[in-house]
């Protein structure tokens, strides 16, 4: 029944607005970077495609994620981050960050694992210090841009 409005202002067929209010469908739209308003200037905005905050230490596990499912810890300093959903390829880029404490400003460097560590559904990285040791790091963030 279509909702009216009476020369009275009374409403007719509420009853079907309130169960299409109550069971709405959302969908997620599918959003490209020609669609991003740029702040200033006319550079084309490239957002992360996926990223993840994890412990490296001990059982590894996230504190929060974007398109990561899970973590997988290779040894130590050695991790492959595993995407929800696959890069369109395997031209992308990774960066982050790394610390052996949550306190900790000692600086850990993180790269990828060689060209067979980065593939579409994931991506293995090594966090070393400025000596090239492998460390496990407490705090390790890693983004991924496509």
């Amino acid at each position: 029944m279509p909702i009216t409005i009476d020369g009275n202002g009374i409403i007719t067929g509420a009853a079907t607005l309130a169960t299409t209010v109550a069971n709405p469908t959302f969908t997620t739209p599918n959003i490209n970077s020609a669609q991003f308003a740029t702040v200033s200037g006319t550079a084309p905005i490239y957002p992360c495609r996926a990223w993840v905050n994890f412990n490296g230490t001990g059982t590894v596990a996230i504190r929060a994620s974007g398109n990561v499912t899970s973590i997988t810890d290779n040894g130590t300093g050695d991790y492959t981050v595993n995407f929800t959903t696959a890069m369109p390829d395997v031209n992308y880029i990774l960066s982050g960050s790394a610390a052996l404490t949550t306190t900790s400003a000692a600086p850990r460097f993180l790269a990828p694992v060689g060209t067979n560590g980065v593939v579409a559904g994931s991506c293995q990285i090594r966090v070393a210090d400025d000596t090239g040791t492998n460390n496990d790091c407490a705090m390790v963030s890693v983004a991924i841009h496509r």
